[in-house]
């Protein structure tokens, strides 16, 4: 008889599960069931990207790319983050991954050793913690609240910063929150960054879908900022992307070699249907000025608008987000917690939200909401939520 327990690696062995998808393995026995906790676009991939997918299978371009990616993808990749984010990029800069969530997951491996602490806003998206534990590093948890639009202030990264610290994660536009970092805020951390030399992790995947004048602000774009930071992004969000897994990393060659290495020997390249697709994705939006961008970012603010305000009309206070796809509600007004909410909901009204302790402690308190959906989907499930709060309220 094996014992297993002395052959699996202790952290593997511990670390949690996922909340989000044990929820909803929950979720998916259940008929009828109205789910508002996906995070995916519910666009198409634009067409010109899937055509030019088949195009390139058919074209018998099957074979491995380059392990950074195909030299004219990279190219354009540099050339949009110069043209929509003011940071130039050479071709040597950028590795194109399997999603962002490799792009996550080489960087912490490629700069965090043992015992290492990286800096983590709270809440956050799921996978974060996960990838610094499994990288040998320690999580150090930033508490961000919905008073200060769950940004991430100085007062926080004077209080965390150790001598230990090596890193930061740096996820805005936030899920869950919808919160940003404006510029005028990233400058205010900046330099508590350059002084403790602290490696900047940014990621930027719901850049485009930053609903302010200005848009979004990478931090690579600040004095002394580039030489520090490995910005991870791709094409999920942006372009409706999500199953073709493809990502990218743009990082200073020093920091980017390594994460090369791991690449070449963890993954080789990514799919090359799905770079040829996301290089017609970039191309395209190049040519219409990134219209079909816009007009995606215009509907999800439609339904922002729409879901915050029937929110916060039944009595659940809820910050209005600023960027990404979710609402992040507060249910402390019902006595309950967000895994409470979550459970009875769905029991009692068969709709399905994210209890906010899934994507950190500081969100237990809340339940994470996607509109990610169509307004007649959102619309039937509010009524559901606002007949619940009715039999709930205190």
């Amino acid at each position: 008889m094996i014992d297993y327990d002395k052959i699996l690696n202790k952290t593997a062995k511990t670390i949690k599960p996922s909340g989000i998808r044990k929820f909803f393995e929950i979720v998916n026995e259940r008929k009828g069931a109205i789910t508002l906790g996906v995070g995916e676009p519910d666009f198409d991939t634009p067409w010109v990207a899937s055509a030019e997918a088949v195009q390139s299978i058919k074209d018998g371009k099957t074979h491995y790319t380059s392990n950074s990616g195909l030299l004219e993808l990279r190219e354009n990749i540099c050339r949009y983050y110069a043209e929509r984010m003011n940071v130039i990029y050479g071709v040597k800069n950028c590795l194109v991954t399997v999603g962002a969530s490799e792009g996550i997951d080489l960087a912490l491996r490629a700069v965090v050793n043992s015992g290492d602490e990286v800096l983590l806003p709270d809440p956050s998206y799921v996978a974060y913690e996960p990838c610094i534990l499994l990288a040998g590093g320690v999580p150090v948890s930033l508490k961000c609240d919905a008073e200060h639009k769950f940004k991430l202030t100085p007062e926080l990264l004077n209080n965390a910063v150790t001598d230990k610290t090596k890193a930061i994660i740096l996820p805005y536009p936030n899920n869950p929150t919808g919160g940003i970092m404006e510029r005028k805020y990233l400058e205010e951390i900046a330099d508590i960054f350059i002084k403790n030399n602290i490696i900047v992790i940014t990621d930027e995947i719901y850049a485009e879908l930053t609903y302010n004048e200005t848009g979004h602000c990478s931090i690579a774009s600040l004095p002394g900022m580039k030489e520090r930071t490995v910005v991870i992004n791709g094409f999920s969000k942006a372009f409706a992307m999500t199953g073709w897994r493809l990502g990218y990393i743009l990082a200073p060659e020093e920091l980017l070699t390594p994460m090369l290495r791991i690449h070449q020997y963890s993954i080789m390249c990514a799919p090359t249907m799905s770079q040829y697709a996301g290089l017609a994705a970039l191309e395209a939006s190049f040519a219409d000025g990134f219209k079909e961008v816009s007009d995606m970012r215009e509907e999800y603010k439609i339904r922002r608008n729409f879901v915050v305000n029937e929110l916060n009309d039944m009595g659940l206070k809820c910050f209005m987000p600023e960027g990404a796809f979710y609402a992040f509600p507060s249910v402390k007004s019902l006595g309950m917690d967000g895994d409470e909410f979550a459970a009875k909901l769905l029991d009692e009204e068969n709709v399905a939200v994210v209890p906010g302790s899934a994507l950190g402690n500081s969100g237990k308190d809340y339940i994470r909401i996607s509109y990610a959906y169509s307004l007649k989907n959102l619309s039937a499930a509010l009524s559901k939520i606002r007949k619940f709060v009715e039999n709930h309220k205190i």
